[in-house]
């Protein structure tokens, strides 16, 4: 039997663990940017996710003011880290909407009440309807939508103070 053979399967692991080493080296992008980013967002109309605000419907984005619009869900934790944050942005002036996914609406008020209630209209969008349409990949997300309903920018992830700044100069943006 001819030795070769045996350093194959040798040069196969070595040849795998090498391409595995490279990979790991490489810089990771977690986050799927919407390709929605520039078009308008598609027709909607959302139910009220709680009873002391309005629905959303698609109407509210054309209105011509620059909204930041936060998918965000009662069981998600980066939602209660990023809930001071919201506040402080509209503290700042900015009219926040946003969209319950899957979520009740017991739960949405008990939310709201634990942790502050920045929206000036909350949708309930039990099937994620609106959340896809519009290229959001989780909860929670915060789009600014310029006052012609045209999605001008995405945030992925919890809103932190760090990027508080940051949004209201692409809201403010959005305005002009």
């Amino acid at each position: 039997m001819n030795k070769a053979w045996l350093w194959i399967p040798l040069g196969l692991f070595f040849g795998f663990a090498g391409l595995a080493a490279y990979q790991l080296t490489q810089p990771k992008d977690e986050f799927i940017a919407s390709t929605m980013i520039g078009k308008p967002v598609p027709e909607f109309d959302l139910p009220p996710a709680h009873a002391d605000r309005p629905g959303l419907t698609i109407s509210d984005l054309k209105d011509g003011k620059p909204k930041l619009l936060n998918i965000w869900a009662s069981w998600c934790l980066p939602c209660i880290a990023e809930a001071e944050h919201l506040d402080r942005l509209k503290r700042e002036g900015a009219d926040i909407v946003g969209v319950a996914i899957r979520d009740r609406p017991e739960d949405v008020a008990r939310f709201l009440a634990q942790h502050g209630n920045p929206y000036s209209k909350i949708g309930k969008d039990d099937l994620s309807n609106l959340q896809l349409s519009i290229g959001s990949s989780g909860v929670p997300e915060t789009f600014v939508v310029n006052g012609d309903g045209i999605i001008v920018y995405q945030h992925i992830g919890d809103v932190r103070a760090e990027h508080v700044p940051m949004l209201l100069e692409k809201l403010a943006e959005a305005g002009g």
